[in-house]
């Protein structure tokens, strides 16, 4: 079983690597200028723009644009402030969810009732190398306190040491234990060569996640265009590619998603739909 699985990880590597010698990763459409009204959203998202960057001045139908966004309060020293404040930013601003730690959820499923912002919450966050019965568990919980979507990172050193069935058999349990709520992995693609991406990818696909993530914003660094072009070349059209860490300006959310991001994970969520740039680091 696992000389099968180094085998196919290890095609998968090779005819990516083909592909991208053979031919340019060819980016969604990137939208810039102004527009007038939802006729304009409407029209971009039929030529295949996955996501839309807003600087404030448009109608109220940018309240769909602002809704691509997981606007993120992961910082360890977080206070319920904080996360009242970005729980209600996320409804005024109508982002897809608000991503937080597990101990935030009840919190936030509470605050966000009868809206349509998801809670979503990270598991095996920030490292990932606890053992995947505690990752599972983590996911269990995190539903059972109303998460509706799992944001977890993988076994970084099983991906980097080769091990391959671990790093799929970790990613299975949660996506087992949550239950039929989109699952994310992600990746700490700083921490990762070329050939392990593109094995992470991979698995993560084979394990049945939703998307794959590019980063914590906790490991030094953040998304890059590079990294999310071959993701989005590994796992293909049909699966989420999510661009996490460094996402901090209009110009950043465009440049991710015409190289094929179709979420972003922000905390400067609120900045971008605005037009504006902010220092954070996440």
């Amino acid at each position: 079983m696992s000389q099968d699985l180094d085998a196919l990880v290890d095609l998968i590597a090779e005819r990516v690597q083909q592909r991208l010698q053979q031919q340019a990763v060819p980016p969604l459409p990137a939208v810039r200028g102004t527009w007038a009204d939802s006729s304009d959203l409407k029209r971009f998202t039929r030529e295949g723009v996955a996501r839309i960057g807003t600087n404030g001045t448009v109608d109220a139908s940018t309240r769909d644009v602002a809704s691509a966004i997981d606007h993120t309060m992961l910082v360890p020293d977080a206070t319920r402030a904080d996360i009242v404040r970005v729980c209600e930013e996320a409804k005024r601003h109508n982002f897809a969810s608000v991503c937080l730690n597990t101990t935030w959820i009840p919190l936030a499923v509470k605050m966000l009732r009868g809206t349509s912002v998801k809670p979503i919450c990270v598991v095996g966050f920030p490292l990932g190398a606890m053992v995947t019965a505690a990752k599972a568990m983590e996911t269990r919980e995190a539903i059972r306190l109303g998460a509706e979507e799992i944001d977890m990172v993988l076994n970084i050193g099983a991906l980097k040491g080769g091990d391959h069935d671990l790093v799929l058999n970790d990613i299975r349990a949660v996506v087992e234990a949550a239950q039929g709520r989109p699952v994310k992995v992600i990746l700490e693609c700083t921490k990762l060569n070329r050939e392990e991406k593109i094995a992470g990818c991979a698995l993560s696909k084979a394990a049945g996640a939703a998307f794959v993530k590019t980063s914590t914003g906790f490991g030094g660094g953040g998304a890059t265009i590079e990294d999310i072009q071959l993701m989005r070349q590994v796992v293909g059209p049909d699966m989420g590619v999510k661009a996490s860490g460094g996402v901090r300006s209009l110009d950043d959310a465009r440049a991710m998603m015409a190289a094929g991001a179709t979420r972003l994970g922000a905390s400067a969520s609120v900045k971008i739909v605005q037009g504006g740039v902010s220092s954070g680091s996440y």
